[in-house]
């Protein structure tokens, strides 16, 4: 993808800076946040995204955030950009059915694969004790439940289906142990085995997941047992399909493997809304590359689609408010390079011209942008901006390289949050620090 960092010339930044001093509230605290409620009104799907993987500031306020929508507003689940799984185990344990595991930290510290601390953090925990608390005292039906929309969980979802079978259904387990031993020679090295593999064979599991998901969902309704374990089995079996296709696409690169990856998210998100009924509603959790509107962005471009987007689209605009997060300067958790060990990273002072160096010249402060405010400006609609995206890799001396993408902020998000400076979050899979809470937890939210 084409990136960029400066402002287009014929952009007066100091006009654009005078704007967003007009129109933009401050955040002083958290109290402040109330315009933004006020903009989701109704809305049954709100998706609240950050600028990385990394940084503390965005879960907090995005777990304050949460906090509110489920107790004012009446949203009933969350959904993340988290393996299914994974997240699917601390969906239970803060629903009260986990008789096993008895504390979030214990479940949360089970978030083995990498990078860990994206979900496997204390930011994480203190969201997961305020929902099982909020949950004791409400009907099963009425709890607050939590969902991974990812795709890469293809081992870990073959043997969730592999454990429910040998329980319910010996007949289709045979299946499942055939899709499994298909997969189970590349299981290794995160499924790039198997993407090289494709290249000869290209179709080397697919027949296999494909009849398990179609024996599965020929016989679910004969499962007798708990609804919401029938739907996570047959979940299992969709992330199956859908992980075999994305496997093969990934070793051409390129934006394929990035659209059946969001797709997927997008269709994952459907079956939970459906599931939850009619006027279920919904938080959306992702990256901002994920939740921002990729047609405000070069992402069209390059021929990529995006949750945000699609959620836009089948929806409706008034049902669906994207908020987008990002700060100027900090520190943050991430990798020098795909599974090397986590850092607390510098993160450097936003590139000039880019909207994150524009909104710290604004004042130096926390800001909440409504984009409905900016969207009669012509400047802003005519000229794309540099807008930093931090991933897991990450290395602060070539960020003026690829970390800027360039979007048309008021097209792109229905609501802006700049942090101005934040910090790296606290993750639990430390060598030194494993078991020890920071000072400061439950974070003063």
């Amino acid at each position: 993808m084409r990136r960029h960092h400066t402002t287009p010339p014929d952009i007066n930044e100091t006009e654009l800076i005078s704007l967003i001093k007009q129109w933009a509230y401050s955040l002083n605290s958290k109290a402040d946040l109330q315009p933004l409620f006020d903009r989701i009104g109704d809305s049954r799907i709100v998706m609240l995204g950050e600028a990385s993987h990394g940084t503390h500031e965005f879960y907090t306020w995005r777990a304050h955030i949460t906090r509110r929508l489920i107790q004012e507003k009446g949203f009933q689940f969350i959904a993340v950009e988290g393996d299914w799984p994974d997240c699917y185990r601390l969906n239970r344990f803060i629903k009260g059915l986990d008789e096993k595991d008895k504390s979030a930290f214990k479940v949360l510290q089970a978030f083995n694969r990498w990078p860990t601390w994206m979900w496997a953090n204390w930011e994480m925990v203190a969201l997961a004790d305020w929902l099982f608390e909020f949950n004791k005292s409400k009907p099963l039906n009425k709890r607050a439940g939590f969902y991974g929309l990812d795709v890469y969980s293809l081992w870990e979802s073959m043997e969730s289906i592999i454990r429910y079978l040998e329980k319910t259904d010996p007949g289709a387990l045979t299946t499942a142990l055939e899709a499994f031993r298909c997969f189970e020679p590349y299981q290794k090295d995160e499924g790039r085995g198997y993407a090289r593999a494709s290249q000869f064979v290209p179709e080397l599991c697919q027949q296999e997941v494909v009849e398990l998901l179609k024996e599965i969902q020929a016989k679910s309704i004969l499962y007798n047992s708990d609804p919401e374990n029938v739907f996570s089995v047959e979940q299992n079996a969709r992330i199956a399909v859908n992980a075999e296709q994305y496997y093969r696409a990934m070793i051409k690169g390129g934006l394929h493997s990035w659209n059946l990856r969001d797709r997927h998210m997008a269709d994952t998100l459907d079956d939970l809304l459906e599931y939850h009924g009619k006027d279920a509603k919904v938080i959306v959790w992702a990256h901002n590359t994920h939740i921002g509107d990729a047609r405000a962005t070069d992402m069209a471009a390059d021929g990529m689609l995006n949750l945000g987007e699609l959620a836009r689209i089948k929806y409706g605009e008034p049902h669906v408010v994207l908020v987008g997060f990002g700060s100027y300067k900090g520190t943050v958790i991430a990798g020098k390079n795909w599974g090397a060990p986590m850092q607390a990273l510098n993160l450097p002072d936003a590139a000039r011209g880019s909207w994150e160096y524009l909104l710290h010249k604004s004042g130096n402060q926390n800001l909440l942008l409504l984009m409905e405010d900016f969207i009669s400006n012509d400047t802003l609609l005519e000229h794309p901006i540099g807008h930093r995206a931090v991933g897991v890799v990450y290395n602060p001396q070539y960020e003026a390289y690829g970390n800027y993408v360039p979007s048309i902020l008021p097209l792109r998000y229905d609501a802006f949050i700049h942090l101005d400076q934040t910090r790296a979050l606290h993750p639990l899979h430390v060598d030194t620090a494993v078991a020890q809470m920071p000072e400061t937890y439950p974070f003063g939210v």
